[in-house]
C-alpha cells in the first residue's frame, strides 16, 4: 500500500519552478500579441514585430518560443519516466497539431495573404510525435540538438531556404506570414531540452534541491504554466474582444462578411 501511494504521489507530484517559468512566458508572449495586434491593426504604432535581429526578434526567441520550446523537452522526459506511453505523446501531439490546423484555417479567413501555414502549434505538434523516438538517447540528443540548431543558424544567415513551398514545415521559407516556426529551427532546443530533463530530474524526481511551494499564491502563479495550451488558445479571443470593444472600427473590418 505504502509502495502504490508513493508511485501514485510521484506520478501527480508537479514541479513549480517548471510552470513558473512557464507562466513568465506565457506573460510575455501574451504582451507581445497584444502590441502585435495594436500595431498590425493600426490602433497604436508599437514596433512589433519589429526587424529581424531587432529587438523583439530576439524576445520573442529568448524569452518566449526558447523558454517553452526547452521546457517542453524537459517535461517530456518527465512524464515519459512516469510511465506515459508513447502513443499518449502522439495523440497530444496530434490534439496540438489539430488546434494549429484550426488557427490556419481561421487566420486564412481572416488575412488571407498571410495566414499561418506552419505556427508554433503545427511545431510543437510535430516535436511531440517526433520526439518520444529520441527518448532512448542521451548524450546523441545534445550533440544532434546543438547541430540542429548550428545548421539552421547557417541556414538563415546564408539565405538558404526550402526548396519547395511543401517543405516550408522542415525550414525556412520565404512566405508572408502571421506565426512562422518551421521544424529544423526549434526541434534541436527541444532535443537539448530533453537532455537536461534526463539529468536535472531523473527518473522524474528533482535532482537538486529547493524550496517547495504549497500556498495560494503559488497556485495562482503557477496555473497558466500548468495548462500552456489553454492559455495560448484563450488569449486570442480575450484580446480580440478587448480590441473590439475598445476600437471597433479597426477590429470590424477584418471579420468576415456573409452575405445573407
Amino acid at each position: 500500500m505504502a509502495v502504490a501511494s508513493e508511485i501514485t504521489t510521484t506520478k501527480r507530484t508537479r514541479f513549480w519552478e517548471i510552470d513558473v517559468l512557464r507562466t513568465v512566458a506565457i506573460a510575455m508572449m501574451v504582451t507581445f500579441h497584444a502590441l502585435y495586434m495594436l500595431n498590425y491593426l493600426g490602433i497604436q504604432s508599437t514596433g512589433v514585430p519589429g526587424p529581424y535581429h531587432g529587438l523583439w526578434w530576439w524576445i520573442t526567441r529568448l524569452m518566449i518560443i526558447g523558454p517553452f520550446t526547452f521546457l517542453a523537452g524537459i517535461s517530456l522526459t518527465i512524464t515519459y519516466s512516469r510511465g506515459k506511453k508513447m502513443s499518449g505523446f502522439a495523440l497530444r501531439g496530434l490534439q496540438i497539431f489539430g488546434w494549429g490546423m484550426v488557427i490556419t484555417l481561421l487566420t486564412w479567413i481572416i488575412a488571407p495573404d498571410e495566414y499561418v501555414r506552419f505556427g508554433i502549434l503545427h511545431f510543437f505538434g510535430i516535436a511531440f510525435i517526433l520526439a518520444p523516438f529520441f527518448l532512448r538517447f542521451h548524450y546523441v540528443n545534445l550533440i544532434l540538438g546543438v547541430a540542429l540548431m548550428a545548421i539552421e543558424t547557417y541556414v538563415v544567415q546564408h539565405g538558404i531556404f526550402a526548396p519547395t513551398p511543401w517543405l516550408l514545415w522542415l525550414m525556412p521559407y520565404p512566405i508572408r506570414s502571421l506565426d512562422y516556426w518551421p521544424l529544423l529551427s526549434w526541434f534541436g532546443l527541444f532535443l537539448v531540452g530533453m537532455f537536461f530533463g534526463k539529468i536535472l530530474y531523473p527518473q522524474g524526481k528533482r535532482l537538486f534541491d529547493i524550496h517547495e511551494l504549497n500556498n495560494p499564491v503559488a497556485s495562482v502563479l503557477t496555473l497558466p504554466g500548468r495548462h500552456p495550451l489553454v492559455a495560448y488558445l484563450a488569449q486570442w479571443p480575450l484580446l480580440v474582444l478587448a480590441l473590439l470593444v475598445l476600437h471597433p472600427d479597426k477590429v470590424l473590418p477584418y471579420f468576415p462578411h456573409f452575405p445573407f
